[in-house]
């Protein structure tokens, strides 16, 4: 509907008006079709390779709302760690849902702890309170990990007459949307609750990327820059970077590959050997001896066999890693100490410089895109979903089908040979 007055003329009529998505519009999920199961990549159901046709729905706005919007009070949460771009969708599902002519959004403090506790008061959210939180990296609603339960989340929605839920999260944050969702439809509520992914890693099944990732490679650029030169600068002088990436080594990979400065990748999916003649500290040995210096680049969960299991975990129950980078710095010192080569190692872990920031160019249109479909699908009735990117369109997926485990590198992937092709690593076992 037009916002003012001055247009009741002046928009076209729905007739002539295509800009609406039909319901039935469907995107392909997947689409080369391999010929064999060798080929680099290939995803196949059985031996020949057989082409299966899989659809999701597309996002968009529909020219049938389920919602009245003077009715609706709508909510958002961000849960997690922190991801740039966080603040440009909290941004844009506001602006969007005002677009609509909901007069009543708020935002729940500090993930799904502000649902139980009496400490956090909801936040009231508008154009004017937003207009400008995506010109800094954080969330305005802060972020927190784990929260009651799913029985009190929804008790809570029902007695503050929620009836639209946007969560702002990554896998377990999802899995905890998908059992509100189902606890409101036991309860026969009619709520919306959509998801947008958030992880900075991008190991959301089925997507092409999730928000923050762009960011966050850009950001490390720097890190691995400033290990080449701390390198390149020194006699016989090795630069690690450890960088995000629990169970995916996206970010490694991409960055390796952007910088072109780094000669050996470590990512969680291809196992590697510290010592032995085909392991790591022999490669760096020649590296050191034919180029004078080396840069090394490890994702987080890289490695895990090396270190020591600590059995903890955190609120979010995920495991608490071992420190791969600092382990790869000691035993390389050790390692040069032991063969007579002087070696000058430097070690540097950006982590949390590269999840504050704020998103850059093409996170922020990716995020506001988002942000707008989350609005689009809430109204069109859909429960359950999230939003995401697939073959350059934007989609809705069912929750539980990019939720069963994380997405991660192939190691038979093209994108993967790319990155040892730049590198110019061999394999370490």
């Amino acid at each position: 509907t037009p916002v003012t007055e001055d247009f009741a003329e002046g928009y076209p009529s729905d007739e002539e008006w295509h800009g609406y998505i039909n319901n039935n519009d469907r995107v392909l999920l997947k689409v080369i079709h391999y010929s064999s199961p060798t080929s680099a990549g290939a995803e196949c159901i059985d031996p020949n390779c057989t082409w299966v046709e899989q659809w999701v729905h597309r996002a968009g706005p529909r020219e049938k709302i389920y919602f009245k919007p003077e009715e609706v009070k709508a909510a958002i949460v961000t849960c997690g760690g922190l991801c740039p771009g966080l603040n440009d969708v909290i941004r844009q599902i506001v602006i969007t849902l005002e677009i609509y002519g909901v007069k009543n959004i708020v935002g729940i403090p500090f993930g799904y702890r502000g649902f139980s506790d009496k400490g956090l008061a909801e936040m009231p959210l508008s154009r004017k309170v937003v207009q400008n939180i995506h010109l800094s990296g954080g969330s305005l609603l802060g972020v927190s990990r784990g929260g009651p339960s799913v029985s009190d989340i929804v008790t809570s929605m029902e007695e503050r007459g929620i009836n639209m839920l946007f969560v702002l999260g990554g896998n377990g944050t999802h899995a905890g949307a998908n059992a509100i969702h189902d606890e409101c439809r036991k309860r026969k509520l009619k709520v919306a609750v959509v998801g947008v992914p958030k992880t900075i890693d991008n190991d959301i099944l089925l997507m092409d990327k999730t928000f923050g990732f762009d960011t966050a490679v850009e950001e490390a650029q720097r890190a691995i820059n400033s290990a080449y030169i701390e390198a390149h600068s020194a006699y016989h002088g090795i630069g690690v970077v450890k960088l995000m990436g629990r169970s995916s080594g996206f970010i490694a990979m991409q960055s390796s590959l952007a910088s072109g400065q780094v000669d050996i990748c470590l990512i969680p999916e291809v196992p590697f050997n510290l010592h032995g003649p085909h392991g790591v500290l022999r490669h760096l040995k020649y590296l050191i001896e034919t180029k004078g210096s080396a840069v090394v680049c490890v994702a987080e969960g890289a490695g895990q066999n090396l270190v020591e299991k600590t059995n903890a975990t955190d609120a979010s129950g995920n495991i608490v890693l071992g420190d791969i980078g600092v382990r790869i710095q000691q035993e390389t010192k050790k390692y040069f100490k032991e063969i007579g080569i002087p070696a000058d190692v430097k070690y540097i872990d950006p982590t949390y410089m590269i999840r504050a920031c704020r998103a850059n160019a093409s996170d922020g249109i990716l995020c506001t895109v988002l942000g707008q479909n989350a609005v689009h699908g809430a109204f069109a009735g859909y429960s359950g979903i999230t939003v995401g990117i697939c073959n350059t369109h934007y989609v809705y997926f069912p929750i539980p089908e990019v939720i069963s485990h994380p997405r991660e590198v192939d190691p038979n992937s093209r994108m993967w040979h790319r990155c040892l092709t730049s590198t110019g690593q061999p394999d370490f076992i």
